[in-house]
């Protein structure tokens, strides 16, 4: 897949920096709709597609082991259909994970390669009327956006600096404040409500799907939240959701690894969040992330159950103290655990054990 980046349309503008700045939004998201930035990428025609997450390149193999001959390396974000998903022939003892994805060209390593989808949307023309804005998710591996602002957050800025795109990826969700008719097609503007460092972004909106109040209705909510946990277990990296002590949902995660390591405890939910930014640590070994959905937070130190669209690894240690979850699963357990949250305003903070509060268990058990 083509990259294209900042560098890449100051050449075909002929603008420099300085000169791009004073620019009007209207003019720029003109000019980037007549070059083609602002148009869906061409992706593999396949049901499920499989998105190289790693932030690196990756091998496409021969065979699903590690040893066989290498096809060829490709680079972030480039996407491949996604055939089916196989087990290793030679397992690897370092990884808890022995699946591969068999693709037209041949293997790639599951947890290396986001297993997503290409569905673009119709797009709204207007915000709906009384509103101030929507909550959307990304249906599609990622969509190009260009910055209404000199970046903010630490991650645009490196990107921004280092000539590279600055992309939304399948599942992320983001909240629509405007939208943008002039270039043909509906733009959106991408904004965070919750731990945003001020940044907006624009990008074609068929990339986007509204997210309906009827599909954030509470799960099981007959059940007294006093017998809802969830339980964390740290040695089978999984969570369970128990009512009265029955399971009800089953599903692998990746928690803490090393000194960031998901602590240990019975605590109580205290807050729930449709979508926030999460940043933390230092620059060479901290993270930047926006659109963080279905963010369920448990300790008060910020960990929490919430989606993640950037790694494969679930069963292996991996985040930086969260249960890290597939799109699906933190969204089962968002809506399971009380109290329920509605898309106005789509963030609740409570006090320790109001609102009925579920238990998060977090284990260590064999």
């Amino acid at each position: 897949m083509s990259r294209f980046s900042r560098r890449d349309f100051l050449k075909l503008t002929g603008l420099s920096l300085g000169t791009l700045a004073l620019v009007p939004i209207d003019e720029r998201l003109a000019m980037l709709s007549e070059i083609g930035s602002m148009h869906l990428p061409d992706f593999p025609s396949s049901e499920r597609l499989a998105r190289n997450c790693v932030g690196g390149i990756i091998p496409i193999k021969t065979r699903p082991d590690m040893a066989s001959t290498t096809v060829r390396e490709i680079y972030e974000d480039t996407v491949l259909a996604w055939l089916r998903e196989v087990p290793a022939e030679n397992p690897d003892y370092n990884h808890f994970n022995q699946r591969w994805v068999e693709t037209p060209e041949g293997y790639v390593f599951a947890s290396d390669a986001q297993l997503c989808y290409n569905r673009p949307n119709e797009p709204l023309t207007a915000i709906p009327e009384g509103k101030t804005g929507f909550w959307v998710e990304v249906t599609v591996p990622y969509v190009d956006c260009t910055l209404d602002a000199e970046p903010a957050a630490p991650l645009f800025k490196n990107l921004d600096a280092n000539g590279l795109p600055i992309r939304l990826y399948f599942s992320q969700i983001m909240w629509i404040d405007r939208i943008h008719m002039d270039t043909g097609v509906p733009i959106y503007r991408a904004v965070e409500r919750y731990g945003s460092y001020g940044d907006a972004l624009w990008a074609e909106g068929a990339a986007f799907r509204p997210i309906t109040e009827e599909e954030v209705a509470p799960i099981h909510p007959e059940v007294d939240s006093a017998e809802k946990t969830v339980v964390v277990n740290l040695n089978r990296q999984s969570l369970s959701c128990l009512e009265q002590g029955r399971e009800v949902y089953f599903c692998r995660v990746s928690t803490g690894v090393g000194d960031n390591a998901t602590p240990l405890g019975d605590f109580a939910t205290w807050r729930k969040t449709v979508s926030i930014h999460m940043a933390g640590g230092t620059v060479a070994a901290g993270y930047d992330t926006p659109g963080i959905g279905w963010t369920t937070l448990f300790q008060g130190n910020g960990v929490a159950i919430h989606s993640t669209f950037w790694h494969n690894k679930y069963g292996e240690r991996r985040s930086h103290g969260c249960v890290n979850c597939q799109p699906d699963d933190a969204k089962w357990v968002f809506l399971w655990t009380a109290p329920h949250v509605p898309l106005e305003p789509g963030d609740i903070t409570w006090g320790d054990w109001q609102y009925g509060s579920s238990h998060v268990i977090v284990e260590q058990q064999f």
